[in-house]
């Protein structure tokens, strides 16, 4: 049975939750501005609300093509790893469930709970609020998700942070700004200049190189220092997840946490792609969420790569359907699927 906590959080559509960041989010520190809107695109409540009132839930699943990890339950404590506040998970997870056995204001705003949540963390860590107030949004939607069963029996576990996340703020929002260097001849170079995309901001090698121009999935099937697939079944040509490199399957979809102005307009193609499959970009010509087989970098990038991927833009937030571009045996065969799919609706 839901705690009064629950049955308030549940009240609000991913509507009301993207309207509270929008509202909160020029308070929001610049290193985890793009972060927490990402992440929310990542879990998207609709989405999880719909598989959970299917009457068949694998075979929901199945119909989206979902491939991944989707579910918010197996990564309580690791879903939101790529944002600085992640430091501030254990005393956020705390406050949270503080909040839940006491809450009993059923007329609050959500984004004033968020704040009162963020200002209570940020006292105890000893941190300004806008470096609070993401995780905070973050924890109320895994506990909406998840359950506070769920949710408190979590360890609340972290990884003390490493690479540049182990910066401060600051240092990092300017890292991440920094373009590589062209050499003293730099100002020459045209289409053979480098940069370099970084995919994994706690490890030093978490990076690809693209060239002026380039499309990052491109670059990122450069990168085979490691069995990629080992570790995700969807990375098997490189670091980034890839099917059709020709926006019909969705696959290669990510997040841009810094340098979304330094990647190519997004295309009429990728726009009513990126609807198809539901993932809810931004309307900004250069937005923060992408399909790397689109996006042509001109610059240095830091990404973060979704741990799944779908097509369910059409069922949950009834976009119409469009016509898939010519593409590889591959996502012709997952194409049928989708087709095949929506004939059994």
């Amino acid at each position: 049975m839901k705690n009064t906590f629950e049955n308030f959080l549940d009240r609000f559509s991913e509507k009301d939750w993207l309207a509270a960041i929008e509202k909160l989010v020029s308070a929001i520190h610049d290193v985890d501005r793009n972060a927490v809107q990402i992440w929310f695109r990542f879990y998207p409540l609709e989405l999880f609300r719909f598989l959970q009132t299917a009457e068949d839930k694998a075979k929901a699943a199945q119909k989206f093509v979902l491939q991944g990890d989707y579910e918010l339950k197996n990564q309580i404590d690791s879903s939101h790893k790529f944002l600085y506040a992640h430091r501030f998970w254990a005393e956020t997870k705390a406050e949270i469930e503080t909040r839940a056995a006491s809450f009993n204001n059923d007329s609050a705003e959500l984004s004033a709970v968020i704040e009162e949540i963020a200002q209570a963390v940020a006292a105890k860590v000893k941190a300004d609020q806008s470096l609070t107030l993401s995780i905070a949004a973050v924890g109320l939607m895994t506990l909406n998700q998840t359950g506070f069963e769920a949710f408190k029996n979590a360890p609340g576990a972290i990884e003390k942070p490493k690479g540049i996340l182990a910066k401060s703020p600051d240092q990092i929002v300017k890292a991440r700004l920094e373009d590589d260097s062209q050499g003293i001849f730099g100002f020459l170079k045209t289409v053979d200049k480098k940069f370099t995309v970084t995919f994994d901001e706690t490890t030093a090698d978490g990076k690809f190189q693209i060239v002026n121009d380039e499309e990052l999935a491109t670059g990122s099937s450069k990168n085979q220092t490691k069995d990629w697939r080992a570790t995700d079944e969807r990375r098997w040509d490189g670091v980034i997840p890839v099917e059709c490199r020709s926006a019909a399957c969705g696959t290669c979809w990510i997040g841009v946490l810094d340098g979304e102005e330094k990647l190519s307009e997004v295309s009429r193609l990728e726009r009513k792609q990126m609807k198809v499959f539901g993932y809810n970009q931004p309307s900004d010509a250069k937005p923060f969420l992408r399909l790397a087989c689109q996006a042509r970098g001109y610059g240095n990038a830091s990404i973060v790569i979704p741990p799944w991927n779908g097509v369910f833009g059409r069922k949950i937030y009834g976009v119409e359907d469009v016509e898939l571009q010519p593409a590889t045996t591959s996502a012709k065969k997952l194409r049928e699927t989708i087709a095949t799919a929506t004939n059994d609706e």
